[in-house]
């Protein structure tokens, strides 16, 4: 039973991180380049809610991503006009547009399915599990068959696209002639204006690529985990990620390792319903749904201080005459 519930736990962390790695890599891009995106979560609902629409309206999961990945970076641009060339306040910026989809998310599902406030179920317009060759053949073998047909195997599409965005994203931040850019325009953007960096441009280009990668989170959250929209089903995931990202010090692989964790602790509290435990017997419900949040508070309350962000993070530039 103990093994179960350990390959369970492992199982449905891999499971749960995909939402936050897209958030959080899309933060990493906006945010190594000057800009806060606080605006994560309204991203994600909206991307959600279009994947959702769009995929049971066409019966076509794909058709669902591309829409959602449309509004995503629709927001990301707004969101880049606001910050970037008019110079406004990027954390009220973000927060506008949390607040804006929490609403007419729920406003739209309601109009067009009356259902709630909901989408009606996706069924065959989710995406599935990929089954990788030979998985019944070695099925039966310990620990082999696990593996390669449950943690290996046995995910989403979308669970492979966001382990393996990990190195790109690192090689991209890293060891591209953009990244340089990104990372110059974050730490310094006046060095980076004198060396004919455009720093508009670089924003801009940053926030695309942090408003398609946040999509990912939206549809996964429709087309793989629940099958469904639901009014703020995000849950503060946008939130989670930026804390992640504090967490990670705004570095690729450090940032994932945080989302991992969060994955691993929300796999522990399904694990932890109906459990009565040795000691404090059955925990309440609503304690043990507010473990992610009172992680989230006890890693930033002790790394927020370690954390080093960019220099010019949430600084409008002003070119200099």
């Amino acid at each position: 039973m103990e093994d179960f519930q350990l390959a369970s736990i492992i199982v449905s962390t891999v499971r749960n991180a995909p939402v936050l790695m897209f958030a959080a890599l899309a933060g990493l891009f906006a945010e190594r380049s000057g800009v806060v995106d606080i605006g994560l979560e309204g991203k994600i609902l909206a991307s959600a809610f279009a994947s959702a629409a769009v995929a049971y309206t066409t019966q076509n999961p794909w058709y669902g991503i591309l829409a959602g990945m449309g509004v995503s970076v629709a927001l990301a641009m707004v969101q880049a006009f606001v910050s970037i060339t008019q110079k406004g306040n990027q954390l009220v910026a973000g927060i506008a547009i949390n607040i804006a989809m929490s609403g007419l998310t729920f406003v739209l599902a309601q109009f067009f399915f009356q259902q709630g406030g909901r989408t009606p179920d996706l069924r065959n317009a989710r995406l599935f599990d990929v089954v990788l060759p030979g998985t019944a053949a070695v099925e039966h073998i310990p620990v082999i068959g696990w593996l390669y047909g449950h943690l290996i195997g046995g995910q989403s599409v979308l669970v492979y696209v966001a382990f393996l965005l990990l190195p790109v994203v690192h090689w991209v931040v890293y060891h591209s002639r953009f990244g340089l850019r990104l990372r110059a325009c974050g730490e310094n953007p006046h060095a980076a204006d004198a060396a004919g960096v455009s720093v508009e441009r670089t924003r801009y280009l940053a926030m695309f690529v942090a408003g398609v990668l946040c999509s990912f989170s939206g549809a996964y959250l429709t087309l793989v985990q629940s099958g469904f929209f639901l009014r703020d089903m995000s849950a503060g995931a946008g939130y989670l990620a930026l804390t992640a990202l504090v967490f990670g010090n705004w570095r690729p692989l450090h940032t994932v390792l945080g989302c991992l964790m969060f994955g691993l602790f929300g796999a522990i509290q399904i694990q932890l319903e109906g459990v009565d435990l040795p000691v404090v017997g059955r925990l309440p419900g609503s304690l043990i749904q507010a473990i992610p949040y009172i992680v989230t508070v006890v890693v930033l309350a002790g790394l927020m201080a370690k954390s080093v962000a960019p220099k010019a993070i949430g600084k409008p530039f002003v070119k200099s005459r």
